[in-house]
């Protein structure tokens, strides 16, 4: 492969982000890549079952040429054509992150010409990886505001580990990505959440929600909480706790999963606890957002900046790999583990 980029995928922090980037900037870039030493910081080094559907559901929409897309496999070729709008299903076959795949599909797909729609199957509430309701609540609402229209689906909840859910992606395409200036959240207007369970009990959701509104009582947050309580569709058992702050100019959300063996307060504290973590900031995104922001944002005709509640090693990896593909400058004012503020320079 001529003018083939190579990608070391055990760069910054090594996990899967490196190989979900890599591949949704090749085809954005029209670059053939190389990735070695995938997930090569990871207990189980190499391809897991929704890193294989992340590589092959890529190659499928872009006609790739792709070697290596086995589980277990640490090194891909992936040489990809422009990304083809179209109807799409992809079945991971595990409970491995639907939200994950979506996101790897996602920003080729919204400035594709054309519609599309993608469907994945697999876990939709699962540890490590955002739920379908951070990505509907938090992270569809700021790709909307940077250009990129894009609208989500849950038709089947699915918690670890059996899996089984369902997730939906609807885009317009032919997207034009615009830049954000974000560095003042403004007040705090309101608390909005979601207290929910998957073939159990209302009565947890009950607790869940009860436990949540008398911690956030505690912080005296000036602003009125609300949280819904809902019984999810599903063919598994789980729980979800989720906070959206909502502000004058921005918003953040937080989540927390229920397990087994895990108490209904616990999962409404854990969520709280991250809330708190954020407010004590002067951050106008949250630390997940943060860095799925970044390749996005890269992808705009113009500069932007934003306020991170904490510089992650997943924020600096994904900077480190956008800059090999696309001529843009990330600078990252912070240090890991602290409030930082990010800022994305297009290069001409």
């Amino acid at each position: 492969m001529s003018g083939t980029l190579d990608i070391d995928g055990s760069m910054g922090e090594g996990g899967g982000q490196v190989l979900r980037s890599s591949l949704s900037l090749s085809i954005l870039t029209q670059q053939p890549m190389r990735l070695a030493n995938i997930r090569a910081n990871r207990d189980k080094p190499g391809l897991r079952p929704q890193h294989v559907m992340a590589v092959r559901s890529a190659a499928r929409i872009s006609s790739a040429v792709v070697r290596g897309d086995r589980v277990g496999s640490t090194a891909i070729s992936f040489d990809p054509g422009p990304a083809q709008a179209g109807d799409y299903l992809f079945d991971i076959g595990t409970a491995g992150a639907t939200s994950l795949v979506m996101q790897t599909l996602l920003p080729p797909l919204a400035l594709a010409d054309g519609p599309s729609t993608v469907t994945v199957h697999g876990g939709t509430h699962v540890p490590w990886s955002p739920c379908f309701h951070f990505l509907d609540w938090d992270w569809r609402p700021f790709l909307n505001r940077i250009g990129i229209d894009v609208e989500l689906e849950l038709q089947m909840a699915g918690f670890y580990p059996r899996g089984g859910g369902q997730i939906a992606a609807r885009l317009p395409g032919g997207g034009a990505v615009r830049g954000l200036q974000l560095t003042d959240r403004g007040r705090l207007v309101g608390i909005r959440g979601l207290s929910a369970v998957a073939d159990l009990p209302l009565e947890i959701a009950e607790r869940q929600r009860n436990r949540a509104l008398k911690r956030l009582e505690g912080l005296a947050v000036d602003a009125d909480a609300e949280i819904e309580i809902s019984s999810l569709p599903t063919r598994s058992k789980g729980t979800l706790l989720l906070l959206l702050a909502e502000f004058e100019h921005s918003r953040a959300c937080f989540f927390a999963l229920g397990a087994r063996g895990k108490r209904a307060e616990t999962v409404a504290d854990e969520a709280v606890e991250y809330l708190a973590e954020f407010l004590a900031t002067s951050a106008t995104v949250d630390r997940w957002l943060a860095d799925q922001l970044l390749l996005p944002l890269s992808l705009a005709g113009e500069n932007s900046a934003f306020v991170t509640s904490r510089v992650t090693s997943h924020l600096l990896t994904n900077a480190e790999v956008i800059g090999r593909f696309l001529p843009v400058g990330i600078s990252i004012h912070g240090a890991l583990g602290e409030p930082g503020e990010i800022r994305i320079e297009v290069l001409r």
